[in-house]
């Protein structure tokens, strides 16, 4: 199975602002462009599945428009982006560093900014990819956000659902608008 995975393009937001759950728009016009820019990639037929946040929405909407017979997309919240809890639309360099080193020392279990952990991030991953793993013969769109490409690639990579530090954590995932697929 080959899992396509698209991130929404760049969002309307002041560079710098911490926005993972935050339900924040993407800005129109780059989501056209990269929807237009991936929607030659996926064959016909190919499930898509959506983020519940609003930006993803936007780049499923794009993509329908590039490739109406692709349908309807499944909105999977599992698929949404970490949710930084007291940190969300905070500056990054606003956060204290004592925040970044209490996440570092328990990159797993620590719930940066109260509401989730990394941990917690990919438990919700894992469970979206086991319901994928049945369909070996197919492709799949998911239509998502850095944080949850991340954790897949360390799923796939690892293959397990476990983190120790931050030193497992994939460095990569596509620029906004951007994709990487996996086949597993």
């Amino acid at each position: 199975m080959k899992l396509w995975l698209l991130r929404h393009a760049a969002v309307t937001l002041p560079a710098g602002l911490c926005y993972g759950a935050s339900d924040v728009p993407a800005d129109a016009a780059l989501t056209r462009e990269a929807a237009r820019a991936f929607a030659p990639l996926p064959p016909p037929g190919t499930p898509v599945w959506v983020s519940g946040l609003l930006r993803a929405q936007q780049m499923v909407s794009a993509l329908q428009a590039e490739r109406p017979e692709l349908g309807a997309a499944r909105i999977d919240t599992r698929l949404n982006e970490m949710d930084f809890g007291a940190w969300e639309l905070q500056r990054w360099d606003a956060v204290p560093r004592s925040a970044f080193d209490e996440w570092m020392a328990d990159f797993a279990h620590h719930r940066f900014g109260g509401s989730e952990s990394t941990q917690m991030l990919l438990y919700r991953v894992a469970a979206a990819l086991g319901e994928l793993r049945p369909a070996k013969s197919t492709d799949v769109v998911w239509v998502t956000h850095a944080g949850v490409i991340r954790a897949v690639q360390h799923i796939v990579a690892s293959g397990g659902v476990h983190i120790k530090d931050a030193a497992e954590w994939p460095k990569d995932a596509p620029e906004p608008g951007g994709w990487t697929s996996l086949s597993f």
